[in-house]
C-alpha cells in the first residue's frame, strides 16, 4: 500500500548535495508507488520559535509565515524524510528552526511512523552525522509512535554538486525504493 513521504530537503544552497540525495531518495520513493511530496527551504520564510507554547492549545504557530504548511504536511505525512548539510558536526539551523517551529505536532494526531536521515559534509569520517542524528532522535523521541527508520551519510562533498556520481545517491534511491 503507497505511503505519503514528505521529504524535506533543509539546504539553501543552489545545487546542494544534500537535495540530491533527498531527490534519490524520492525517486526511489515514487518507484515503489509511494505518494511523495519534495519541500525545499530554499523559499521559505520560517521564523524562530518564541517559546510561547501557543501552539500547544492552538494546533498551529503564532507566527504566520511557510512554517505552518510544512508542519501541516508533516502531521500528514507517514513517512519523513530530512536532508541536511551538516555543518560543525551538527544539522543546519534552517532544519533545527523547522523542528522548533513543528512543535504544534505533539499534542495532534500525527501520522508519521518512520524518519529518515540524509546528510552531507565536507568532513568524511564515520562520526561526522553523529550530532545531526542525536539532534534529530530527540525530536522523534517526543513523538511515541515514531521511530528513527535509517540514514545515509555521504561525507567529502564540500562543492555544489560534487555528489553527482557517488555510490550514495544510489543508496539514498535504493532506501527510498525500500519504503512500501
Amino acid at each position: 500500500m503507497a505511503k505519503k513521504v514528505l521529504v524535506i530537503s533543509t539546504s539553501i544552497r543552489a545545487n546542494s548535495n544534500s537535495e540530491l540525495l533527498a531527490n534519490a531518495f524520492a525517486d526511489g520513493a515514487r518507484e515503489s508507488g509511494n505518494e511523495v511530496k519534495i519541500i525545499s527551504l530554499k523559499d521559505k520564510t520560517i521564523g524562530f520559535c518564541k517559546g510561547c507554547l501557543a501552539c500547544q492549545k492552538l494546533g498551529r504557530c503564532v507566527i504566520n509565515d511557510d512554517a505552518n504548511e510544512i508542519t501541516e504536511k508533516l502531521l500528514n505525512a507517514e513517512v519523513v524524510v530530512w536532508a541536511t548539510p551538516v555543518y560543525y558536526y551538527e544539522m543546519s539551523g534552517q532544519m533545527k528552526t523547522v523542528i522548533d517551529r513543528a512543535n504544534s505536532l505533539y499534542p495532534r494526531d500525527y501520522q508519521f511512523r518512520d524518519v529518515y536521515l540524509l546528510t552531507t559534509a565536507a568532513e568524511d569520517e564515520e562520526y561526522v552525522d553523529e550530532g545531526a542524528c542525536k539532534g534529530l532522535q530527540g525530536w522523534i523521541d517526543c513523538f511515541e509512535k515514531a521511530r528513527f527508520a535509517g540514514k545515509v551519510f555521504a561525507g567529502g562533498y564540500d562543492k555544489p554538486n560534487s555528489i553527482e556520481g557517488s555510490a550514495k545517491l544510489k543508496e539514498a534511491y535504493e532506501m527510498g525504493k525500500a519504503i512500501q
